[in-house]
């Protein structure tokens, strides 16, 4: 497994906040102008690169340490239609570390299946569903413990619910959308697609976080 280390300089943290204060303190929508006020943020921690089947107990195994992880996937991107391709990277982060899954190289194995299928570890994204359902083109497996976080901003009454956008609302930074057309099936990842990769899945636990401080 690459490791890579990004030195930190602080996780954000959130003063509790009772509901009716949180309600009023966020924007239903957000305007690409107000968006460009907003600091620019990634993530900071280590982030583990899993290239070889071999490699993917070990990694899952420091996940199964955490209670909520943060999920994302990415794909190459396709400019003809009907041309799609497979999922090629996935991605699992807690606050301090990212584990990317190149599951082009290394498919779904069982201990990862067995991850994936948990309840008691939650694994919290943005537009999740068909990041689930291709991914099971890899290999079957039943989802279990998996939050769509855009249900949850929708309960709160947040029109814009991109990822992007519901860092910029929630949690008050933007985040950087360059790589997503990178080709993300590459012989080897770049720096920047891996901190990409990495601040996409750690967004979605942070806002997480931020949700989870007002639910009942």
């Amino acid at each position: 497994m690459l490791r890579r280390r990004i030195p930190p300089d602080g996780y954000i943290t959130f003063s509790d906040l009772t509901m009716n204060e949180f309600l009023s303190a966020f924007k239903e929508t957000i305007s690409a102008q107000e968006m460009s006020l907003l600091p620019l943020r990634q993530f900071e921690g280590e982030i583990i690169l899993v290239e070889a089947p071999a490699d993917v107990r070990e990694a899952v195994s420091c996940l199964k340490r955490a209670r909520v992880l943060g999920f994302d996937t990415e794909t190459k991107p396709s400019f003809r239609k009907g041309n799609n391709h497979k999922v090629a990277l996935l991605q699992l982060a807690t606050h301090d570390q990212a584990f990317l899954f190149r599951v082009a190289k290394t498919g779904i194995p069982d201990a990862l299946r067995n991850l994936l299928s948990d309840p008691r570890i939650m694994k919290a994204g943005v537009a999740i569903h068909d990041d689930l359902k291709a991914l099971q083109k890899i290999r079957a497996f039943k989802p279990g413990g998996f939050v769509e976080l855009q249900e949850k901003a929708k309960k709160m009454g947040i029109r814009d619910f991109s990822l992007k956008k519901l860092c910029a609302i929630l949690l008050g930074f933007r985040i950087s959308k360059s790589q997503q057309l990178s080709n993300w099936e590459a012989e080897e990842l770049t720096p920047q697609q891996m901190v990409y990769a990495a601040t996409d899945a750690w967004a979605s636990l942070i806002i997480n976080d931020k949700f989870q401080q007002v639910s009942p």
